[in-house]
């Protein structure tokens, strides 16, 4: 029997969304939440890229791939996929309990700066975008690819939604040092 790259990246995807949602119950009681305005953009932007991403999208739009990877390449694409997963999982546990899926302030709330947020300040939105990206390369139509640009800018204003909120939550010089020292979301070196 042959899993063929789409069934790998099927697999995948279905693993992370159901373990995904299953831990959304390990997570502190809420104390604060960011006001419906600031989620309603990031929501569409993600919502619709999160449409568009499907095949399904594609084959009803009649969106026909403009380049094709190969067996192999869509094999290390979905490797790469994996990869961004991993980081979303080392990062939703090294968070802990502080983790919300909308943007809020947890009970005993507070920055944390070590592990995969030593290296960005949202890696699970970084794994994300890294494992959308391949994704959405191994799909090669226009639909996957403005899906997975619509859910990366989507990611970037719910971060900087974020960032806004836990800065007036934790204080903005505490946050503030917290953003001069590591990256939003490619680790890059910051210049000094």
């Amino acid at each position: 029997m042959h899993f063929g790259p789409r069934a790998v990246f099927a697999v995948i995807w279905a693993a992370w969304v159901l373990s995904w949602l299953a831990a959304s119950f390990w997570s502190a009681r809420t104390q604060k939440r960011a006001g419906a305005s600031i989620e309603f953009t990031y929501r569409i932007l993600i919502g619709l890229g999160a449409v568009l991403m499907t095949p399904w999208a594609a084959r009803r739009l009649g969106a026909a791939p403009l380049w094709y990877v190969g067996e192999v390449g869509a094999y290390l694409l979905a490797a790469l996929a994996l990869a961004g997963f991993v980081l979303t999982w080392w990062a939703r546990v090294h968070l802990g309990r502080l983790w919300s899926s909308a943007i809020t302030r947890k009970q005993d709330h507070r920055i944390v700066d070590s592990g995969p947020y030593a290296l960005v300040r949202h890696p699970i939105y970084t794994g994300l975008i890294v494992a959308l990206t391949a994704s959405a390369i191994a799909e090669a139509t226009p639909t996957a690819l403005g899906g997975a640009a619509l859910l990366a800018f989507g990611f970037w204003v719910k971060a900087r939604g974020e960032e806004r909120f836990l800065a007036a939550e934790l204080g903005a010089e505490t946050y503030a040092a917290y953003r001069r020292r590591v990256p939003m979301l490619l680790p890059l070196p910051r210049r000094r």
